[in-house]
């Protein structure tokens, strides 16, 4: 039977679970995982928080990390500027990047979620307005909801991912994790 865990990465968390190139600064997945034999299932930036899914089954993993399958990640997003819909158009019909156009993504305005504070917090500014918006996309390039909203002029300034597939961080606190 395959395992499966729901982990809740906290900000500045690396996913893995070594850094030969600072174990002391960044902290890894082995500070807050001591399950063996477990590898992620696709990744989340240094600079991202929320569900990150991690398998001993490599078919189960490549079905969760492999864009060709489309299995959607929903994101929620503070962006900073007022989402108005005619970005939230452009993310819907999809966004041209240096790489190509992405595929559309699911879109709307939400108000701030109940989230766990982030450490360190997100910048304010007074004279800047900040909104959010649920993302959700069903592909997976290299800081791909980062440079959607930045190519619609709305920034990221927080982004969590909340849910892979039917799978949620819904009740897993920040650095906590459960099995599926």
């Amino acid at each position: 039977m395959a395992r499966l865990i729901l982990f809740n990465k906290p900000y500045g968390v690396m996913t893995q679970f070594t850094d030969a190139r600072s174990p002391t600064v960044r902290p890894t997945l082995s500070a807050y995982i001591d399950v063996p034999h477990v590898y992620p299932a696709g990744r989340l930036d240094l600079d991202s928080e929320g569900l990150l899914l991690l398998t001993d089954d490599g078919r189960l993993q490549a079905r969760i990390a492999d864009p060709k399958f489309k299995m959607p990640k929903t994101y929620l997003v503070q962006v900073e500027g007022d989402p108005q819909e005619a970005a939230l158009d452009r993310l819907r019909q999809g966004v041209r990047l240096k790489d190509g156009m992405t595929l559309p993504a699911e879109v709307e305005s939400i108000a701030p979620p109940p989230l766990w504070p982030r450490d360190p917090p997100v910048r304010f500014r007074k004279t800047v307005p900040d909104g959010w918006i649920r993302l959700t996309i069903r592909e997976g390039r290299n800081r791909q909801v980062r440079r959607m909203t930045a190519a619609v002029g709305l920034p990221t300034l927080r982004l969590v991912r909340w849910s892979v597939g039917d799978w949620t961080i819904e009740g897993i606190p920040p650095g906590n994790w459960r099995e599926a």
